[in-house]
């Protein structure tokens, strides 16, 4: 019976929030995680397979979002090098063996670039204030892995009251069964909104 009771409250919360969001208009940003990437760790070889798959739905949202107005977030690991900025991580992908995965997604200048140093993209980062300064209530997730730095980045997303959206064909997955268990996860607990590219909902300058 409790258990129950649990997944009723749960049930509400995510109505609640449905609700919510049909209500009022929300901003969204799209977030582009980790796709400068030099594929040289271990398990890339199972990420590659992933991301040549991610990669035209990622490069299609990010067209959309371009011609919508809806701004465009980039934040990226910085493999540890403490003096890497963007300049130097797209180089250091780009040089790197797979720059055909790169090259699609090279962040323009003028978007928005954040370095983060583990999983989460508001772990010790800017983004959270960035966010809030610009009225952003809904993020869209895109990039890798989604099992990793997309699940805890979605998770922190939620507990700061952020509306999330996670486009499955526009994420990349080292394990896919543990990709589908966070996607269902972040959809359940999170109460994410899973969809796929040609279906997320940008700003209405689109």
């Amino acid at each position: 019976m409790p258990l129950l009771a649990g997944k009723r409250q749960i049930d509400m919360v995510h109505r609640a929030i449905d609700f919510y969001n049909e209500m009022t208009e929300q901003n969204a940003a799209l977030i582009v995680i980790d796709m400068l990437n030099r594929y040289e760790h271990e398990d890339a070889d199972q990420l590659i397979g992933s991301v040549h798959e991610a990669l035209p739905a990622i490069r299609r949202l990010l067209q959309r979002a371009s011609d919508a107005e809806t701004p465009i977030v980039y934040v990226n690991d910085n493999h540890g090098d403490w003096s890497a900025g963007r300049p130097e991580l797209c180089q250091r992908a780009l040089d790197g063996p797979h720059p055909s995965l790169v090259e699609p997604i090279v962040p323009d200048g003028d978007m928005a670039f954040l370095v983060k140093a583990r999983h989460s993209i508001f772990y010790e980062t800017q983004l959270d204030y960035m966010l809030r300064d610009r009225d952003i209530q809904r993020i869209i997730l895109t990039g890798q892995v989604t099992e990793q730095c997309i699940l805890y980045s979605a998770l922190d997303a939620y507990v700061r009251h952020y509306s999330i959206v996670v486009p499955r064909d526009a994420v990349a997955h080292i394990h896919e069964d543990l990709a589908d268990a966070a996607l269902r996860m972040m959809q359940i607990n999170m109460a994410a909104e899973i969809t796929t590219a040609s279906d997320c909902e940008l700003n209405t300058g689109e």
